[in-house]
């Protein structure tokens, strides 16, 4: 089985406030590296927090081909956006991460903004990450008028705040999405969605549900890392320990094998 966490912020050095902020810390490569070595994770997608961070990205792709690749950070407001995204995606880059924070007073989703992105990522064969907490059901008109997008949504579409029982309707919201083929998941940050102790058991049955509607090859487990409550070993665990209903070729999709294929990184 090679496995892929599908989420793992890195900081540039003395950014521990900014990361703090918003209830991150700041992990060094080798730190990263150590842990992803002990709990048996074969790569991991980097994904920047802020446009400032993805040079450090890069520069892990490029110490670790095998271990490694990033995200871009794309603002759609920016006009310059219009031609850094067709530089994508390469041998480092293998998706975009675009967000739409529930705080803006009007999402980048409703006004236009996003509009002119979404053709040109189908085009250049771009996988998109989607952050948009609150607004699933935004995605779906998104992915329809766009078939050759491919759509993975972080988090199950949770927002930092949203654990337990406060779940199940975005759920509701996001198993309606699994009629588009082109629309995934990352199952990631979930320790953070609960405030149970590990192994987190209340947390069983919604993966169950989410891995029921999209199937295993459009459901990507990942941790980001730098805001877990909990080890990054119990991340991997979870999964691979703590769901029965996740067996053989299924937990091998989940783990690792569906988001490789999904981003076209080759095994």
């Amino acid at each position: 089985m090679l496995t892929c966490d599908s989420q793992i912020h890195l900081f540039p050095e003395g950014h521990e406030e900014r990361a703090a902020k918003f209830g991150q810390r700041v992990i060094a490569l080798a730190t990263i590296l150590a842990d992803m070595d002990a709990a048996g994770i074969d790569r991991a997608v980097l994904v920047p927090p802020f446009p400032a961070a993805m040079q450090i990205s890069l520069d892990a792709v490029a110490a670790h081909p095998d271990r490694f690749r990033t995200t871009a950070h794309l603002a759609l407001d920016k006009p310059e956006a219009r031609e850094q995204v067709k530089a994508w995606p390469d041998d480092a880059v293998v998706a975009v991460r675009v967000g739409f924070p529930p705080w803006h007073k009007v999402s980048w989703l409703d006004d236009g903004t996003a509009d002119w992105f979404w053709p040109v990522a189908a085009e250049q064969g771009l996988p998109v990450m989607v952050w948009a907490p609150a607004q699933l059901a935004k995605l779906g008109p998104v992915a329809a008028a766009h078939p050759g997008l491919n759509l993975i949504v972080d988090h199950l579409g949770l927002f930092v705040d949203d654990k337990d029982d406060a779940l199940d309707p975005i759920l509701d919201e996001l198993v309606a999405l699994a009629a588009h083929d082109n629309v995934s998941v990352k199952a990631s940050a979930l320790p953070c969605a609960t405030d149970e102790p590990y192994p987190y058991r209340g947390l069983a049955p919604r993966i169950e549900r989410v891995v029921d509607a999209f199937g295993a090859g459009r459901v990507f487990w990942g941790t980001d890392a730098t805001r877990l409550p909990c080890t990054y070993a119990q991340a991997v665990a979870m999964f691979t320990e703590e769901l029965p209903f996740l067996k053989d070729d299924d937990l091998d999709l989940v783990m690792g094998g569906a988001l490789l294929r999904r981003l076209g990184w080759d095994r």
